[in-house]
């Protein structure tokens, strides 16, 4: 039969006391027995175990202990304990009162076993003993008898107790960690079900963090996170809890009223207290942060999913720039955007993807000089997928790798289908958009070189088109990857020039040949003089440093003539021609060709 395992609590000076002297008060049965041999056989044995043993019978349905070994008695002598010494008692007296009724439930029972812990006191002087009763059997006297073993598990118990303490702190801050505030939420969660007691869950995301870590180092970038909590602290009511969930996110637990006013309210005290400049030695930091909110409802079943609900939330926060509140929406994105993901990752696998070429126009000649690739997507059942939706859950995934590579190869080998179709080496060029996530992620020299190697096509009739913002994350590796790129003849553009932030001085520091104006400075220049203005300085820019230009999104042919006057040297948009399939662009190039 299988232990019985449960815990009894003795409280403080309740506990066992060491039988007196039992010759005096036992039947004579018992007397016999404790007089034979196989008696003090059994007490020599005992007393050379190292667990305190007492044998327990009994006699009138009371428990009486019959015996006990050394370690038994050492426990009598250790002040505190549960066990006392007490000449005077009588054998019932040496069964602790809450352990009683356990003993003799077990010794009128069937069970052959029965384990359970027990607790003697509490707090930081409290002891814990695992309890074992064994029922013995063999004995002339028909009174039930059992074999009661105690180990001391204090130590035990206390070091489980401190290492759990260890596991649910922050070791930086101190604070509770992710673990232990998740314990919090399910707790609150208790309350709100039995109680009523709304509240709310707050996370802080520090947006800067990362790079002024790697700026100031990581010991100053401990220093700022302390400073953090601190200030994080000090927003808080009585009552608010305050974690550190990851390196650089806090989370809120916060009693709140019915409605999210109140919580609101605490979003935005958390962003005002870290609106001041943090001082780390000679350097002021500001430091911004994103506050997502999510509140407490029925529909919620568990704390993580209260936590991804703020999560959403703070999402949305870091593209508005202000606090905001989990909205039911947020989590419908989410679920679509994972089974985009996963729809993607299989089109990707399966080559279910295409390419759609539109062409760039040489405005000096009006010939086709090369046609920019762009990424397709036709779902069978969803129909056509924009790039705008699809490309984001790429880079956010870490797809963006495989479907970059995969651009590259399929560019690179329609430009040599072509070359094949014309009988001839076509004076155009391939144009394919790198997204700033994989020139973070791959190792895009080697994808490049592997495209060129693959096709056949020399490394001059590829262009690599990247965004500042790829050159803001690193300029310094990305100098060092353009220039490994530009080594293969490959001519490398900056797209959507003029909308990021990047310092016009890595335009001499980086090998581009081609700046590309964005199509938001090029479609207003009609109406608009200072869009004229912008782009009559880019051109002078790049005419002043050596480069070509690219003008996007032209659709008439007054923009044409205006781009012509202006000195403008390539343009692409639907006044030349739609991004279209690799057969009707090959036809389109003939045809301009004729």
């Amino acid at each position: 039969m299988r232990a019985a395992k449960t815990q009894i609590v003795i409280p403080a000076g309740k506990g066992l006391e060491p039988a007196a002297s039992p010759t005096h008060i036992l039947p004579v049965a018992f007397q016999e027995l404790l007089d034979t041999p196989r008696s003090a056989e059994r007490q020599e044995f005992i007393d050379t175990l190292p667990i305190a043993i007492a044998i327990v019978a009994l006699v009138d349905r009371k428990p009486i202990i019959l015996t006990r070994n050394r370690a038994f008695l050492q426990l009598a002598d250790r002040r505190g304990s549960f066990i006392e010494a007490d000449a005077g008692s009588d054998l019932c007296a040496g069964i602790a009162l809450p352990l009683l009724p356990v003993v003799e439930a077990f010794l009128l029972s069937d069970e052959q076993e029965r384990s359970f812990d027990m607790e003697e006191g509490d707090g930081i002087s409290g002891r814990h003993f695992a309890i074992r009763l064994a029922r013995l059997s063999g004995s002339e006297s028909q009174a039930p008898r059992c074999m009661v073993s105690l180990i001391d598990r204090t130590q035990q118990v206390e070091g489980e107790r401190s290492l759990r303490s260890q596991m649910l702190r922050d070791s930086l801050t101190g604070l509770p960690n992710r673990a232990a505030f998740t314990e919090q939420v399910e707790s609150a969660m208790l309350n709100f079900e039995t109680e009523g007691r709304q509240f709310a869950v707050l996370l802080v995301d520090l947006t800067r963090f990362s790079r002024v870590n790697e700026g100031v180092g990581s010991l100053a970038g401990d220093e700022l996170i302390i400073t953090v909590a601190r200030r994080l602290i000090s927003a808080l009511r009585a009552g608010d809890v305050l974690a550190r969930l990851a390196g650089d996110e806090f989370a809120v637990l916060l009693s709140v009223a019915d409605d999210s006013s109140e919580a609101m309210r605490a979003a935005r005290r958390m962003q005002a207290c870290l609106s001041t400049p943090i001082r780390l030695g000679d350097l002021e930091i500001k430091i911004d942060c994103a506050v997502g909110v999510a509140m407490m409802s029925s529909a919620i079943d568990a704390a993580d999913d209260l936590i991804r609900n703020a999560q959403f939330a703070m999402k949305r926060a870091k593209q508005s720039g202000h606090a905001e509140i989990y909205q039911a929406c947020d989590s419908t994105a989410a679920r679509q955007r994972f089974s985009l993901e996963t729809e993607l990752r299989r089109a990707i696998e399966r080559d279910q993807l295409q390419l759609a070429f539109q062409p760039l126009i040489d405005l000096n000649t009006g010939r086709v000089s090369g046609f920019e690739a762009l990424a397709r997507w036709e779902h069978a059942e969803k129909g056509t997928i924009s790039p705008a939706e699809f490309i984001p859950v790429a880079e956010e995934s870490g797809l963006i790798v495989p479907l970059g590579r995969w651009a590259l190869r399929a560019a690179t080998r329609t430009l040599a289908e072509w070359d094949r179709k014309a009988g001839m080496q076509l004076p155009v060029h391939v144009a394919v958009n790198v997204s700033a996530v994989q020139f973070q992620r791959d190792d895009v020299v080697a994808a490049v070189n592997a495209a060129l190697m693959e096709s056949g096509i020399g490394g001059n009739r590829l262009k690599i088109e990247l965004t500042e913002s790829c050159i803001v994350s690193d300029p310094d590796g990305i100098a060092n990857v353009l220039r490994a790129i530009h080594d293969l003849d490959v001519l490398i553009a900056m797209d959507d020039f003029g909308t990021g932030y990047s310092s016009l001085a890595y335009l001499q520091r980086l090998p581009i040949d081609v700046l590309k104006i964005d199509r938001s400075f090029i479609a207003p220049m009609l109406e608009d003089r200072d869009s004229v203005a912008i782009v009559r300085a880019v051109l002078g820019l790049a005419s002043a440093l050596g480069m070509t230009t690219t003008a996007e999104g032209v659709e008439t042919q007054e923009l044409v003539e205006t781009l012509i006057g202006l000195g403008c040297d390539v343009a692409q948009g639907y006044y030349f021609a739609r991004p279209l399939p690799a057969d009707q662009a090959y036809a389109y190039l003939r045809e301009r060709m004729a």
